[in-house]
């Protein structure tokens, strides 16, 4: 899967969109692609980026487009006057640690419309115990380790809701084969619409891999792992003990 497999999905979650079409807010809208899609369907969409780099491309790649407003600046600082008929914000992470989704999208809701919808629409979280080569908080990608248990899901979030960032949960999990486990790896699956569930991707949310101490297990153990994190706090906020 590349990124452009990333882009797939969201082009087909925009494509099936079918409800009102005067304004659009692309927040975080980094080159422009999404709100490139969100064009030939809205009257007016409003692009936000706070990198100064990716801004200017931003800027660049729609600037023969009139229905489209690209401005540099942070969500939360901006001064948003109008509701929104659809929010698109692909500030996204595995469980949404490391990026800012959450707090932004509580911050804008209030400029939705009552009806309006957020692309995408929530995420879906899972968790397994596993064995780990790498002894640290990490990504997936190149990295070798072996599943103790079933994937099960712990979260869900529909982002039309308030959401606390500040996460804590119990994770009951049952080991379906001897080993020593000692990580916790996360999978989140973005939930675009109701007809399209996404991910991972190397480029969408790829599998979170979370060290415990460690602990000689047997198949059918059940181990009980408390795990809190602050949404859009980054993955230092990672905390987890067995129970």
């Amino acid at each position: 899967m590349k990124d452009n497999d990333r882009l797939a999905v969201f082009h087909e979650a925009i494509n099936d969109y079918d409800s009102n079409t005067d304004l659009a807010y692309d927040l975080g809208c980094g080159s422009g692609v999404l709100s490139y899609f969100l064009s030939s369907k809205f009257r007016e969409i409003i692009s936000l980026e706070i990198d100064k780099k990716a801004f200017q491309c931003a800027k660049e790649n729609l600037d023969d487009f009139e229905n489209i407003e690209v401005i540099n600046s942070d969500v939360l600082d901006y001064n948003f006057t109008k509701k929104a008929d659809l929010i698109v914000c692909e500030m996204l992470d595995t469980a949404l640690i490391d990026e800012e989704e959450i707090p932004v999208l509580n911050h804008v809701k209030k400029f939705l419309k009552s009806d309006g919808k957020i692309i995408p629409q929530g995420i879906i979280n899972t968790v397994e115990l596993v064995n780990l080569e790498r002894h640290y908080v990490h990504w997936d990608e190149e990295s070798k380790y072996e599943t103790l248990s079933d994937e099960i899901v712990y979260s869900q979030f529909n982002f039309l809701d308030e959401i606390n960032p500040e996460f804590k949960t119990t994770l009951k999990l049952k080991a379906n084969k001897d080993g020593l486990v000692n990580g916790l790896k996360i999978t989140t699956y973005t939930k675009l619409n109701e007809n399209l569930i996404a991910g991972p991707l190397p480029m969408l949310n790829p599998p979170l891999l979370i060290p415990l101490d460690e602990k000689q297990i047997k198949v059918n153990d059940f181990i009980d792992v408390e795990i809190k994190y602050i949404m859009g706090n980054g993955i230092e906020s990672i905390k987890t003990k067995y129970l």
